[in-house]
């Protein structure tokens, strides 16, 4: 495989940002209606559009004034058939989705290249299943197969990169990379956790992370941690094995609740910003590799400026 050799700016010393948690946000603070956490389905018509591009540019607003780079994902983790079958979508409506999406963010580079000239826009790929819960397990080949024709949309539109966020088991994981192989697109595992630091299927970051990249050769552009508090999984980096080494971005939870309690609550914990900002600047410390910073669920702008504030002075 190839994808990894692909270069991406982000892997450079420079602090990126990216997103925070993209349906929290549009559920919980502006009341938009996101049947399956689909939010894709905003490009259906300009209003939706027009509510998608204000969110991003909250976080671009962000990025300009601190002089840092940006990763822009696709508002596309629900976009891969079996959610849109849920959502009574045909094969070929995705497919536009999909590229519907990326045509969105290159339109956001374009205008905003003047005040945030480094800024690298990535198909974002979700589970097939929850991404708290990985439910039945496909084969590396399954995953591929399933997840082919949502990377092949991104690369025909001309996005940079693939991130497949929430990914909860290593079969999965793996397909996603063969399938952004087959299409000559970079990718990044974002790989989510429990409070003890392991995947949703009991097994380590260290195995995921040394599975996925011994069967595929080091594939990933990068790996990234995503759907945990940092209190979760600070502990799990500080064994000094070199997989840590690939992990290059965080998109944290803003609480430090479990999953099973994040379902289970009626409310929206949006934690702390500052605290989360300065436990960000304290990981950046000890893990210069990491470069990419944004949130998950229960975050917002708010919490993303903290990080890029508490962490810009951070050397890599």
């Amino acid at each position: 495989m190839t994808t990894k050799k692909t270069y991406l700016p982000q892997l450079g010393d420079s602090l990126f940002l990216t997103d925070g948690g993209l349906e929290t946000t549009l559920i919980f603070h502006e009341g938009v209606e996101l049947p399956h956490f689909a939010a894709f389905i905003l490009l259906k018509d300009d209003a939706g559009r027009a509510t998608l591009r204000r969110y991003y540019e909250r976080y671009l607003e962000i990025a300009a004034a601190q002089g840092l780079g940006f990763v822009l994902e696709a508002p596309t983790w629900r976009a891969s058939p079996d959610w849109a079958a849920r959502l009574g979508l045909a094969p070929g409506e995705l497919e536009l989705f999909n590229r519907d999406a990326i045509r969105l963010l290159l339109d956001l580079r374009e205008t905003w290249r003047s005040r945030v000239p480094r800024m690298v826009v990535s198909g974002c790929i979700g589970p097939r299943g929850d991404g708290y819960d990985p439910g039945e397990t496909m084969t590396a080949d399954e995953a591929c197969a399933y997840h082919a024709g949502q990377a092949a949309a991104f690369a025909a539109a001309g996005a940079n990169m693939i991130g497949a966020i929430t990914m909860t088991n290593i079969p999965e994981a793996m397909g996603v990379v063969r399938a952004a192989d087959a299409v000559g697109l970079p990718v990044a595992i974002s790989f989510t956790v429990e409070t003890d630091g392991r995947l949703p299927t009991g097994q380590t970051l260290a195995e995921a992370i040394l599975t996925v990249d011994a069967v595929t050769g080091d594939a990933p552009a990068y790996y990234m941690l995503n759907c945990a508090h940092p209190t979760h999984f600070a502990g799990a980096l500080e064994t000094g094995e070199s997989w840590v080494r690939r992990i290059a971005g965080l998109r944290a939870n803003a609480s430090k609740r479990s999953h099973q309690e994040l379902n289970d609550a009626p409310d929206l914990d949006d934690g702390d910003p500052a605290e989360l900002g300065r436990e960000h600047a304290a990981l950046l410390r000890r893990h210069g590799q990491i470069r990419v910073l944004g949130g998950c669920c229960g975050t917002d702008h708010r919490h993303v400026e903290a990080m890029s504030r508490a962490c810009v002075a951070v050397p890599a």
